[in-house]
């Protein structure tokens, strides 16, 4: 799954109708329907404020509205751009000013779908990747040695602690959990404890 790397606005003009996408992180439905609040009072007047959003895990709660667009010319289709980029914890909300031409079904579709791809597009996304925390415990000969070379090589450390050992604290695939064990062995010659511990989710620019 991916999710927006930053909140943002992006906007379109069609026809003289102005499409304002509004796009943000969420970490729950409760939060996605407060963005949408509030978007609506900062454009009451507008002609529709339509949204869609995809939240939790896997993508599991995804919601849109057409808030007065003829049936399935909005949120689906503005919901569909989220699904299309495998987007989770994520809001638009799409403003509309009618500047008095009518796009038909098919030209809202179009309109609604553009506004929220060219928004995600400007903000930019991060991949969220599942990895295996993994403690790495050395003694003061090996830490500070060994610290440098990890963060050197493929795995992502995440916190050094230096009490009375170095503790590491290394993010990696659950398929490299091994491999790094190994690793870290043959540069402690055995004197490193390696505990795998919980998984969190990284998240990696694209």
């Amino acid at each position: 799954m991916r999710a927006i790397a930053r909140d943002g606005e992006h906007e379109l003009v069609i026809n003289r109708s102005r499409f304002l996408c509004a796009v943000a992180r969420v970490s729950d439905e409760e939060s996605a329907r407060g963005f949408i609040a509030e978007r609506r009072r900062l454009h009451w007047n507008a002609t529709h404020n339509c949204v869609a959003y995809v939240v939790g895990s896997g993508g599991a709660a995804q919601r849109s509205s057409d808030d007065g667009e003829p049936a399935g010319t909005a949120g689906v289709p503005m919901l569909e751009v989220l699904r299309h980029r495998d987007l989770t914890d994520t809001v638009a909300v799409v403003t509309r000013y009618f500047g008095g031409v009518k796009l038909g079904a098919g030209g809202l579709v179009r309109a609604y779908g553009r506004a929220v791809s060219e928004a995600i597009d400007a903000v930019g996304t991060v991949a969220l990747v599942p990895l295996r925390i993994v403690h790495v415990s050395l003694d003061y000969v090996d830490g500070p040695r060994v610290e440098p070379e990890l963060r050197a090589g493929p795995y992502t450390v995440l916190a050094v602690d230096y009490g009375a050992e170095v503790r590491i604290d290394v993010a990696v695939a659950e398929a490299s959990v091994d491999e790094l064990t190994a690793w870290v062995a043959s540069r402690a010659a055995g004197r490193a404890r390696v505990e795998p511990g919980e998984v969190t989710v990284v998240e990696v620019p694209e």
